[in-house]
């Protein structure tokens, strides 16, 4: 039987979380964030080596820092390169329940020019997490014309109306 290159199920891309204790992040994540747990696999010492958990149908793999590996966690003050964009059902909800589990709010929630609630979180591995909630269907054009209201500090760019709308002659 000839194996395939990308194992059945499984997604193309995966994101991968180290972390200096992946036991609290596996719980952060399972408790706050709603995750489920898939795989937990333990190291040469008993603790979490490996874990996967499961946001619907994505995966993300919790790393223990490897001695032979670069990639380290992240750190404490939430300087990364790298924010993971959650989708969950009530973002302001999660947000709550997030801080209760140790999480620190970067950006509350917020309604965004593209139909998104968002909220930037810094949890307490020093991973940076995206929440959003899709609070209202928006078009493309809708989109381009409240980014460019948006990015004109709230003055109507040329053309437009106040809600960012082409304005008719």
């Amino acid at each position: 039987m000839k194996l395939k290159g990308i194992p059945e199920g499984a997604p193309i891309v995966i994101p991968r979380l180290f972390c200096r204790d992946p036991l609290a992040e596996l719980e952060f994540c399972t408790a706050a964030l709603g995750a489920v747990e898939s795989v937990r696999r333990p190291g040469a010492d008993g603790s979490i080596a490996h874990a996967v958990v499961l946001f619907g149908s994505a995966m993300v793999m919790i790393e223990s820092e490897w001695p032979q590996a670069t990639n380290r966690a992240p750190a404490p003050d939430g300087t990364t390169p790298v924010a993971i964009y959650l989708y969950v059902s009530d973002v302001d909800q999660v947000v709550d329940r997030a801080v209760a589990a140790g999480a620190r709010v970067l950006s509350p929630p917020t309604d965004q020019f593209w139909g998104d609630r968002t909220a930037w979180l810094l949890d307490p591995a020093g991973h940076v997490w995206t929440l959003a909630s899709r609070v209202e269907e928006t078009t493309e054009e809708e989109r381009q014309a409240r980014l460019a209201y948006s990015v004109h500090d709230g003055r109507v760019p040329e053309g437009r109306d106040r809600g960012g709308a082409a304005r008719t002659p």
